[in-house]
């Protein structure tokens, strides 16, 4: 009788075995149907984010681009021209070795003289330029701006603008007499080509 007692126990014992193995076998399953959802959860909320970083971001630019239009002066008309380099005007770069490219074109920029449309508008509210020539003075650390209107004479100037590199301002108003310029070389001509 001791025997078939423990035959019996055995047998239950290798049953429970058995399905201690079972449930361990199980369980991997039931828990790879569980953490799906939190996958698809996770995955969701990944590509959300980045979605909405996206739109964050480029709505961010174009707000700064925008606002940076409408926050210059009303000399500014629009960021792309309607007019073409080489057939409507010519610009001419004679700076290599005298003054660097960043530094005129920023000289350029604060005098509004790289807005083409500005140059080439021959309305009340335009600049009206034939001519724009840039002479660089090493020794004051100047830009002299040289400006002449359609219909000019000779070679006198409409406007003189003095661009001042080392306090990023311009000082005067072209009331400085001529020796800004003269014998200094010139850096930058602009030249109306449309008639």
């Amino acid at each position: 009788m001791n025997v078939t007692i423990n035959r019996q126990a055995r047998d239950v014992m290798a049953d429970k075995d058995e399905l201690l193995e079972q449930v361990k076998s199980e369980k991997p399953v039931k828990n790879k149907i569980l953490s799906l959802p939190f996958l698809i959860i996770g995955f969701l909320v990944i590509v959300f984010g980045a979605f909405m970083l996206y739109a964050m971001t480029h709505q961010h630019v174009t707000n700064n681009s925008s606002s940076s239009q409408t926050s210059t002066t009303t000399k500014t008309k629009r960021s792309s021209s309607k007019y073409v380099a080489g057939k409507d005007y010519k610009i001419t770069y004679n700076n290599q070795g005298v003054i660097d490219k960043a530094t005129l074109d920023k000289g350029l920029k604060v005098s509004y003289l790289t807005d083409v449309d500005d140059l080439m508008d021959t309305s009340s509210n335009g600049s009206n330029m034939a001519k724009v020539e840039v002479y660089y003075n090493k020794d004051k650390n100047l830009l002299v701006e040289r400006l002449f209107e359609n219909g000019y004479q000779g070679d006198q100037e409409t406007t003189r603008v003095v661009y001042d590199i080392s306090k990023g301002e311009i000082p005067d108003n072209g009331a400085t007499p001529s020796l800004h310029y003269q014998g200094y070389p010139l850096v930058y001509k602009w030249e109306k080509l449309a008639k």
